[in-house]
């Protein structure tokens, strides 16, 4: 058996590309949208109604508000949560650009705190010092799909006041429990809730933050196409989102100035954009949240598999879970050891591609974009976020991978860090 990988002239282990994510659509979510399509409404209709519904019976929120994407989520979420000029909001650098420029949206200051060196996550401690009294926001990323340390950032949230947004586009079906760390310490339990979980007590993302953040992009773990959601247990928060998903504008005459001369009469009470979303998105969204159950179990089991085979290669570093998370990954990402391994993370990615394995990097610090670097940031800013970056690749992983596609990731990784062990 030839071991050399294709990059030194072996025999690619595949004859087709795989890449590193792909939905997985099924007659029955084709029904769906075209059902919707042959219907009266094609946007501000039931669908959308149904798919928020379907979303609350997931996540356990009280209320959802779709809207056009992520980034949209993201964006009247701070809105909402009342962000603007002169405010900053701490978040991870290791995430994509939307986490940071939803601030810069609403006129105020992303700051950036460095990242746990084990979980890739943001760090707590590090994001505690970074609070000023210009901090109004925390936005905490699931990277990859595991919960961020949820209790941490509920107590540094309260402490301090900020509302608590959590970016839980890649953790869809997650879960976390309750550690109880901070409940009995002396002084802390003024920032513990009745509606808090007790310790050992297990929750849907969704139930912890004020309010958390979703994306149905195409590689997430749900499809919509496009499309974002906000989920909040609030209700003043819910009936901002609602205002600010439409232009500013509502028909809710308990956010009118006036009384209405009519069932046509409408406000504008604030300013924001058309974020709306249509009925075949949120069509789409409501027949795939049906099947979130077997996507999570199939990715938790290919999940398990690169574990496995991974955590053996020293020239590997796996990425450690949160403490509590029982996470449904988005991401599955190999980080190389450079004291193991004679080549860097580009020639790496340019071996996977030899074996027709076609990987991607998630993500680039955004704080090193041209953009950020005009408006005067610094490299510098997250050592152990710069670092992470060049040494990390994300490997094929999605529902629709066969055992097939999953082994022959694994025996590509494996036969590039023997060949190019140190």
């Amino acid at each position: 058996m030839d071991v050399r990988p294709a990059a030194a002239g072996g025999t690619p282990v595949r004859d087709s590309k795989i890449f590193y994510a792909h939905q997985s659509i099924d007659q029955s979510d084709i029904d769906a949208v075209a059902e919707v399509m042959r219907s009266d409404f094609l946007t501000c209709g039931p669908a959308i109604d149904a798919a928020e519904r379907g979303l609350c019976e997931v996540t356990g929120a009280k209320y959802a508000v779709l809207c056009s994407s992520g980034t949209a989520a993201l964006h009247i979420a701070c809105l909402a949560a009342g962000v603007g000029a002169g405010d900053e909001v701490i978040t991870t650098p290791i995430t994509f650009a939307a986490s940071a420029n939803c601030a810069l949206y609403c006129g105020a200051r992303p700051v950036f705190a460095d990242i746990d060196p084990e979980t890739w996550q943001l760090s707590p401690a590090r994001a505690e010092e970074k609070i000023t009294e210009k901090t109004k926001a925390i936005i905490p990323v699931d990277f990859g799909g595991q919960a961020v340390d949820e209790e941490a950032f509920l107590r540094i949230a309260r402490k301090h006041g900020l509302v608590y947004i959590e970016d839980a586009c890649h953790s869809i079906g997650t879960t976390y429990t309750w550690q109880g760390r901070f409940d009995d310490e002396a002084g802390e339990k003024a920032f513990h809730r009745e509606s808090d979980p007790v310790k050992g007590e297990t929750r849907r993302i969704g139930q912890f933050a004020d309010m958390t953040v979703m994306s149905f992009h195409p590689v997430k773990t749900i499809c919509g196409g496009e499309g974002g959601a906000v989920l909040t247990d609030n209700e003043e928060y819910y009936k901002k989102l609602l205002v600010m998903r439409t232009h500013g504008i509502t028909r809710d005459p308990s956010l009118m100035s006036k009384e209405p001369d009519g069932p046509w009469y409408y406000e504008q009470v604030a300013l924001s954009t058309n974020y709306r979303i249509t009925d075949m998105q949120s069509a789409l969204i409501g027949s795939q949240l049906k099947k979130l159950p077997q996507f999570a179990a199939r990715r938790k089991e290919i999940r398990r598999r690169y574990d496995e085979a991974f955590s053996k290669i020293p020239q590997l570093v796996v990425q450690k879970e949160t403490e509590g998370s029982d996470s449904v990954r988005h991401l599955y990402i190999l980080r190389l050891n450079p004291e193991k391994i004679s080549i860097d993370r580009a020639e790496f990615f340019a071996a996977m591609g030899a074996e027709n394995i076609v990987c991607n990097v998630h993500y680039i610090p955004i704080y090193t974009f041209p953009y950020y670097q005009e408006i005067g940031y610094g490299q510098g800013l997250c050592p152990e976020a710069e670092k992470l970056y060049s040494e990390m690749l994300t490997i094929p992983f999605y529902h629709g991978m066969s055992d097939e596609d999953v082994e022959s990731v694994i025996t590509a990784v494996q036969r590039i860090c023997a060949w190019y062990a140190r």
